[in-house]
C-alpha cells in the first residue's frame, strides 16, 4: 500500500520502535517532527482511506499517535499532514498474526550507512535464512545480518525464514542517495576567462585609439603650401627630308 497524495514534504514522521513489522498486540508510536502545532497523523488502511488518527491520550497533541494494541487491521501507510496541504514522509507498517517478523528500518537508510536486519519469532531470535527479491542472500545462526556501507543496489524486498518456525512478511528496504555538491572549479579556471575578456577589450580600445590618432595626423597636412613644378623636356624632331637632302649634296 502506498501514499498517493501530492503535497509539499516539510515534516518527518518518526516511528518508535523504528521498524516496519509488528506482532499483534504490541505497541507503536508515531510523532510528527516539524512545526508540531500544525500537524496530525493520518493513515490509509484496508478499512479506511485518508483517516485522521485519534489523538494521543492527553487529547492535546494530534501530532503524536500511540497504538497500544496493534491489530492486523492497523496495517497500512502512515504520514503527517497539515491543513495547509503540507505533509511528511510516509511509512508502511505491517501487523502480522504470524510467528515471525523481519525487523528492518521503517524509514530510508542513507547511502554509506550500515543496517541490521533481525529475524525474530514471538520470543527470541533463531537461526534464519534471509532473502532479497526472492533470492537467498544469507544464512545466519544468530538470526540477524548486517549490511555495511549500504548502496542503492541493496534496496529491495526482504524477508526471512526460520526453520520449523515460519516466514516473515515482505519488507521493503529503501536507500536514499547522498547528494554531493560539485567541487568548486580551480581558481585559474575562473580567472582565465575573465583575463581573456579583459585582454580582448583592451586590444579593442588600443585599436580605436590608434585609428583616431592616425586620422588626426592626416588632417594636419596643408595643401596651400605645395608648389607643383614641371620641367621642360627637350623636343626631338626628326626630319626625314633633311636627311635626304644632306645625302644628295654630298653626292
Amino acid at each position: 500500500m502506498e501514499l498517493t497524495t501530492l503535497c509539499t514534504v516539510l515534516a518527518t514522521l518518526r516511528v518508535l520502535p523504528n521498524k516496519s513489522q509488528f506482532f499483534k498486540y504490541t505497541s507503536v508510536s508515531f510523532s510528527c517532527e516539524g512545526n508540531s502545532s500544525e500537524w496530525k497523523v493520518k493513515r490509509n488502511t484496508s478499512k479506511n482511506t485518508n483517516e485522521d488518527c485519534p489523538n494521543s491520550p492527553d487529547r492535546k497533541t494530534p501530532y503524536h499517535f500511540v497504538i497500544g494494541d496493534l491489530y492486523t487491521s492497523d496495517t497500512g501507510v502512515y504520514w503527517c499532514e497539515s491543513e495547509a496541504g503540507r505533509c511528511s514522509n510516509s511509512v508502511n507498517i505491517t501487523v502480522t498474526g504470524g510467528s515471525v517478523i523481519l525487523e528492518s528500518p521503517s524509514v530510508p537508510v542513507m547511502e554509506g550507512e550500515s543496517v541490521t536486519l533481525i529475524c525474530r519469532n514471538q520470543t527470541s531470535t533463531l537461526s534464519a535464512d534471509f532473502y532479497k527479491d526472492g533470492r537467498l542472500i544469507s544464512s545466519s545462526s544468530s538470526g540477524n545480518i548486517t549490511i555495511h556501507r549500504v548502496s542503492k543496489s541493496d534496496e529491495g524486498l526482504y524477508k526471512c525464514n526460520i526453520s520449523d518456525g515460519g516466514q516473515s512478511p515482505d519488507s521493503w528496504l529503501a536507500v536514499r542517495a547522498v547528494h554531493q555538491e560539485s567541487p568548486a572549479p580551480p581558481l585559474v579556471l575562473v580567472l582565465l576567462p575573465v583575463f581573456g575578456v579583459c585582454l580582448a577589450l583592451g586590444s579593442l580600445m588600443l585599436l580605436g585609439l590608434w585609428r583616431n590618432h592616425k586620422g588626426e595626423d592626416e588632417a594636419d597636412v596643408d595643401y596651400t603650401n605645395v608648389t607643383v613644378t614641371q620641367e621642360g623636356l627637350p623636343i626631338r624632331i626628326r626630319d626625314a627630308d633633311t636627311a635626304s637632302t644632306y645625302s644628295t649634296v654630298r653626292t
